[in-house]
């Protein structure tokens, strides 16, 4: 009997890369959907919006697993037909081909966001009321309802991952941003909203807690991804400043602060632990000082 198949869509993304790996690590045959083409075998393109392709797509594959990543996930996109297609929509029709298997899998984990709880106060689990603040968030909440539909047919559980980060983040992102300016030892950075504050979190955490989520016995339920603390951009320059031995002029660009800005972020893992188990603690300046010190 051959590895177990796990279907990663949106492979080739930030976190595909880390959870195909982990996934690996664990003796899947990692099979990889991406929004263009590949020499790999084990990689197709397949666009989620198109309902026909992505039934065909699921019954020649018939996974075992699902770790459902592909999305519009960043939040000032601009094209809200585009984010609302890809990410309601395009996981409908996942969910539907899925359902369609003689032998449905063993788990399907669909990637939401902590977006949905908005300007939450305090320490937010995961009772905490959603909240959306912009059409990434509605998307996301509009997409946790859809996975309602399918739970009766499909072992489906949710996560909703605070912000993280880690190598090969993309620099449109806030925290990959300063690094770069850190690496190219800038003189100044134009930054939005100095006040606001994130639950930070390292990329390599989050796939170790998707692919022990998928091997595990929950269904039907919603788990934050999150370290519990939470940094203000000014500590996160602070940490860099630190590691670089180098400082930065920070400059607010009013054009960077957003109207619906959600000031502060933080999450509380206890019961992701309680199902799972701890995961390995990394410090927000040890995934900064990885990021900065990486040989390209």
């Amino acid at each position: 009997m051959g590895a177990p198949i796990a279907l990663v869509t949106g492979i080739s993304g930030f976190t595909g890369h880390y959870v195909a790996r982990a996934l690996e690590d664990r003796g899947y045959a990692v099979h990889g959907w991406t929004h263009e083409d590949s020499p790999r075998a084990d990689r197709r393109r397949v666009e989620l919006t198109d309902r026909a392709q992505v039934a065909e797509a699921i019954s020649a594959l018939a996974p075992s697993v699902v770790i459902h990543l592909a999305a519009i996930s960043y939040v000032a996109h601009g094209d809200a037909d585009t984010i609302y297609r890809v990410n309601v929509v395009g996981t409908r029709n996942l969910l539907e081909a899925l359902a369609a298997l003689p032998n449905a899998p063993s788990k399907v984990l669909l990637a939401s966001s902590a977006n949905v709880y908005g300007n939450g106060h305090g320490v937010l689990d995961e009772t905490a009321p959603m909240s959306p603040q912009n059409d990434y968030a509605i998307s996301k909440v509009a997409m946790e309802y859809v996975a309602k539909l399918w739970s009766d047919r499909l072992p489906i559980t949710i996560v909703r991952p605070f912000n993280y980060t880690g190598v090969g983040h993309s620099e449109k992102f806030l925290i990959p941003k300063i690094v770069a300016h850190f690496r190219r030892r800038a003189d100044a950075i134009e930054l939005g909203n100095l006040d606001v504050s994130r639950d930070f979190y390292d990329v390599r955490c989050v796939a170790q807690a998707y692919v022990r989520l998928i091997e595990s016995d929950v269904r039907d339920e919603v788990f934050n991804i999150c370290s519990g603390t939470e940094y203000s951009l000014r500590q996160v320059i602070e940490m860099l400043e630190r590691i670089a031995n180098h400082k930065i002029d920070v400059r607010v660009n009013p054009d960077f602060v957003r109207p619906n800005e959600v000031k502060r972020l933080r999450g509380d893992p206890a019961k992701l632990i309680d199902r799972i188990g701890s995961l390995e603690d990394i410090a927000l300046i040890d995934t900064l000082r990885w990021m900065y010190e990486y040989a390209e």
